[in-house]
C-alpha cells in the first residue's frame, strides 16, 4: 500500500503542476495578444521611416554624419536582450549563447563590452568584466516596468552619446524577433556606425524644405531610438510567445505523465487487491483442511 500511496502523491502533484502550467499559458496568451497588436501596429512605421530614409540618403555622402564614423574596430558594445523572467523554453538560453559567440568568436580579441536589457542575461553577465557599468543606463535597464517609447529612448540616447564619445567604435544589438506565437528568430542587428544605404537616388523632381541633408539629420536621430524600441517589442511579444509554447508543452506532457501514472495506479491497485483475494482464499483452504 506503500506504493500506491506514492502513485497517489505523484499523481496529486503532477495535477497541481498541470494547473500551474496551464494558468500560466493563458496569461501568456492575453498578453501576447497586446504585445503582438504592439509590434504589428508599429512595424508599418518603422519600415516607412526606413524607407524615407533610404530615398533621401541614397544620394547623400553620409561619412561626415556622427552616426556614420567608420573606425578601426577595438571597442565594441553588445545589447543582449532577454526577459526578467525565465519558463520560456530556450528564449533566454539562445541570446546568451549567441552573446557569447560574438564575444569569444566574431569579436575576439576586441574590447567588448554588454549591455543587459532583462534580468536573465544580467544574471550572466554582471558578475564579469564584460558587464557595462553605465549609472545612468542602468537606472532605466528595467525597461519592462514602463515599456513605453520615452523610457527605451533614453537608453538608445545615452549609447548614441557613448558612440559619438569614441567609448564605443560598434553597437550590436542581439534579441529574439517575433515571428509567430511559435517561431522566435534570433536577430543581430549593428546600431552603429549607421551602414550606408547602397542604391540609387530617389525617382521625381521634389522641393526639400529645408535640405535633404538636414531631414536625414533630423531622422536619424528618431530612426535609431526606433529600432531600439521595436527590437524591444519585438522581444517582449517573442517572449509571451515562447513561454505560451513552453505552458502548453508542459501542460500537454503533466497530462500525459498524469494518465501513465494513473494508469500504474491502477495496475498496483489490482495487484494488490488480488494479492489480498490469494490470501483470503489460502486462508480458507487452510482451515478447511
Amino acid at each position: 500500500m506503500a506504493n500506491l500511496k506514492e502513485i497517489r502523491n505523484r499523481i496529486s502533484s503532477v495535477g497541481s503542476t498541470m494547473q500551474i502550467t496551464s494558468a500560466m499559458k493563458m496569461v501568456s496568451a492575453a498578453k501576447l495578444k497586446r504585445a503582438q497588436d504592439a509590434v504589428t501596429q508599429m512595424r508599418p512605421y518603422a519600415g516607412k521611416l526606413r524607407e524615407i530614409l533610404e530615398n533621401l540618403s541614397a544620394s547623400l555622402d553620409l561619412s561626415e554624419n556622427a552616426y556614420a564614423e567608420q573606425r578601426n574596430v577595438n571597442k565594441v558594445l553588445i545589447v543582449g536582450i532577454t526577459s526578467n523572467r525565465g519558463l520560456c523554453g530556450g528564449f533566454n538560453n539562445n541570446i546568451i549563447k549567441r552573446v557569447g559567440v560574438l564575444i569569444n568568436e566574431d569579436y575576439a580579441g576586441k574590447e567588448v563590452s554588454v549591455l543587459c536589457i532583462g534580468k536573465k542575461i544580467k544574471d550572466v553577465y554582471k558578475r564579469t568584466p564584460n558587464f557595462y557599468h553605465n549609472a545612468k543606463i542602468e537606472q532605466m535597464e528595467d525597461v519592462y516596468t514602463d515599456l513605453r517609447f520615452e523610457v527605451v529612448a533614453q537608453v538608445a540616447e545615452e549609447i548614441m552619446v557613448q558612440f559619438i564619445n569614441q567609448s564605443f567604435d560598434k553597437v550590436v544589438f542581439v534579441y529574439n524577433r517575433f515571428v509567430n506565437a511559435a517561431t522566435q528568430k534570433i536577430e543581430t542587428e549593428q546600431f552603429l556606425p549607421i551602414v550606408p544605404t547602397v542604391g540609387s537616388a530617389e525617382s521625381g523632381d521634389y522641393i526639400f524644405e529645408p535640405s535633404k541633408m538636414e531631414i536625414v539629420e533630423d531622422l536619424l536621430p528618431k530612426s535609431m531610438k526606433l529600432q531600439l524600441y521595436k527590437a524591444i517589442r519585438d522581444s517582449f511579444a517573442a517572449e509571451h510567445g515562447a513561454r505560451m509554447t513552453a505552458m502548453h508543452k508542459a501542460t500537454d506532457n503533466a497530462s500525459e505523465l498524469q494518465k501513465s501514472l494513473k494508469l500504474s495506479y491502477n495496475k498496483a491497485r489490482q495487484a494488490a487487491i488480488t494479492n489480498e483475494i490469494l490470501e483470503i482464499v489460502g486462508g480458507a483452504e487452510a482451515l478447511n483442511a
